[in-house]
């Protein structure tokens, strides 16, 4: 299939097509407020400062779920116990 990003056509294969059309038209819109915002025109010099744009949105998420990862595991573990004693009960 045929994508563009930034002005530029790159022909790619993918079984989800359309998943990748959204992924393509993420990317072109991240690179084209990176654009506009820099005044760059230079599309390796726009590519760069939107992968570290999108990395920085990578980590940034990477750091909630490992904050949030740790007590909604407790809570799980302490349902499962609670739900074990009560059939344990139960019988």
């Amino acid at each position: 299939m045929k994508i563009e990003i930034f002005d530029q056509s790159y022909n790619v294969h993918a079984e989800d097509e359309e998943g990748l059309r959204e992924l393509a038209a993420f990317v072109d819109e991240k690179m084209r407020a990176v654009a506009a915002s820099t005044r760059q025109v230079d599309s390796t010099r726009v590519a760069v400062l939107t992968a570290l744009n999108i990395a920085d949105e990578l980590f940034t998420l990477r750091k909630h779920v490992k904050k949030i990862e740790g007590p909604v595991r407790q809570r799980v573990e302490r349902c499962v116990r609670l739900v074990e004693k009560t059939l344990e009960a139960s019988t």
